[in-house]
């Protein structure tokens, strides 16, 4: 069992910001514990609220993890999504999108997390987020780059997208070990590598090819 992380006094505070700080309190216990490390009694201590206050926010150890994770997925996919729609699908471009996933997800430890969940046999996020935003985005970029050619089927930009999805969680949790296996260097220098090869990857089927 972790140590509680601060000794906070309660305060009065509103619900939205009680319910930040809670949220903001179980994600860090969530990214060094995984979801079984989560104690709502702690969460409460930390935040400075009462067990109860926690209990009447989110109802339960659960919905708790479900609303950290879903919060954190929901403001990466709402700067993707961004990126993506200000993007002309240029190689620099993408790279910068996915370097920016890549870091927020192996910085913030969410990488683990989804490991953890998925492991745990959990949705994503409570089954309340979808790359659905992303794949739409996406496909409206590919559209834009194919011009008058055949459109490329959404199929292929849903497939792209979850390419990427599973190369960018894996690899902040298993990118070192599986570079080193395959013969391949470990270090910081390699993973970059590695982004830059899956950039070009996606690019290959990103836009028509060439005449």
């Amino acid at each position: 069992m972790l140590p509680s992380m601060a000794e906070t006094k309660r305060k009065r505070r509103d619900a939205e910001s009680a319910r930040t700080e809670i949220l903001d309190a179980a994600e860090k216990r969530l990214v060094i514990a995984g979801p079984s490390g989560i104690r709502l009694q702690e969460v409460a201590a930390d935040a400075g609220v009462s067990h109860p206050t926690v209990l009447h926010h989110f109802g339960s150890r659960e919905a708790l993890v479900d609303a950290v994770v879903a919060r954190a997925l929901q403001a990466i996919n709402a700067r993707l999504v961004e990126a993506i729609q200000a993007s002309r699908g240029e190689e620099v471009e993408v790279a910068a999108m996915l370097d920016a996933v890549f870091d927020a997800m192996a910085g913030s430890g969410h990488a683990r997390v989804l490991m953890w969940l998925a492991l745990e046999g959990r949705p994503i996020g409570g089954g309340e987020v979808t790359l659905s935003e992303v794949v739409d985005a996406t496909h409206t970029l590919r559209k834009s780059k194919h011009g008058q050619k055949k459109t490329p089927p959404r199929e292929d930009t849903a497939h792209l997208v979850a390419l990427a999805s599973l190369a960018l969680v894996g690899l902040p949790v298993l990118g070192p070990s599986l570079l080193r296996n395959s013969g391949l260097g470990s270090d910081a220098d390699s993973m970059r590598r590695f982004r830059a090869f899956l950039t070009k990857v996606i690019l290959r089927y990103f836009a028509p090819p060439e005449p």
